[in-house]
């Protein structure tokens, strides 16, 4: 089965980190520019597939496949959060999106970890964040800390495991996260492009994450989207996000995680509306 419509893409060389790729849409001249920041073990496409069309009608849009995932960057070295940032980053300004025009980061779940870094990390590459699905931080419980501890533990045992067990041991553990509709052979022949180690490493980093001690600081304008049947992220986290952020604003959506694929209807309106309200905040501050 053919996949969907997806805009046009190439590969960028970001100078002494590696090979990536982007996907890009125009927008109005002069629109606001979008940085997509995908979720764990789902690249760009599988990510925003759903929500290219809506988004380019109203914004210039760059989606990039991080480090791992997809068609990203592969690195001999571990995969960190704040290397995607510093990806994003570069992305950024090999691309001069940083002119006349704002610059928000979207991140959807694990991109929600890599926007809030790109803040913290590159505070001149953003003028707004957009945050969907995520949270400032993954592993609160013993439980959770046990699960994202195997994780790395799992990442461990792959670097040492031949390619096809490799790719079989990845699927074992991010296979549930398959949903269930008319593109599902595509959808699994994009997951099959992902390093394997690199994701279940991505995983672990997720467990480590914890941004709490400095959300309170973020200082550019923002809004998190809520997938309020959540049950990866649970909504009382997203919440708790948005109240951390000075004067973040909030949109519901009556959707679980995959709601921007399994629920478009509802999601991607939550989105344009969360991506409309941060860029006519930020006028201000792009002059």
């Amino acid at each position: 089965m053919s996949g969907p419509a997806l805009p046009p893409g190439r590969h960028l060389d970001l100078a002494g980190r590696g090979r990536t790729f982007v996907r890009e849409l125009p927008g109005p001249p002069g629109a606001p520019t979008l940085v997509l920041l995908h979720g764990w073990t789902a690249g760009s496409d599988l990510t925003w597939f759903r929500c290219f069309p809506a988004l380019g009608r109203v914004f210039r849009v760059v989606a990039l496949d991080q480090r791992g995932h997809g068609r990203g960057i592969r690195s001999r070295d571990r995969f960190s959060l704040e290397a995607c940032a510093d990806d994003a980053a570069a992305v950024i300004n090999l691309l001069d999106l940083g002119g006349d025009a704002a610059v928000i980061a979207v991140g959807y779940s694990m991109g929600g970890c890599v926007a809030q870094l790109l803040w913290q990390r590159h505070r001149n590459a953003v003028n707004g964040l957009v945050l969907c699905a995520t949270t400032s931080v993954f592993a609160e419980s013993d439980e959770e800390r046990r699960y994202f501890a195997a994780l790395g533990g799992l990442a461990l045992a792959s670097r040492l495991t031949p390619g096809p067990l490799r790719r079989r041991l990845a699927r074992h553990v991010v296979g549930r996260r398959i949903v269930d509709c008319e593109l599902q052979e595509w959808i699994v022949d994009e997951l099959h492009r992902n390093d394997a180690t690199a994701v279940l490493e991505a995983g672990a980093a997720l467990g480590r994450f914890d941004s709490r001690s400095w959300t309170a600081r973020i200082d550019v304008p923002s809004a998190v989207v809520v997938t309020t049947a959540d049950r990866q992220v649970r909504p009382a986290r997203q919440q708790a996000l948005a109240r951390a952020i000075p004067g973040a604003t909030l949109q519901e959506v009556d959707g679980g995680h995959d709601a921007c694929v399994t629920a478009p209807e509802r999601y991607v309106p939550a989105l344009l509306e969360a991506c409309r309200s941060v860029t006519a905040r930020t006028v201000a501050s792009v002059g």
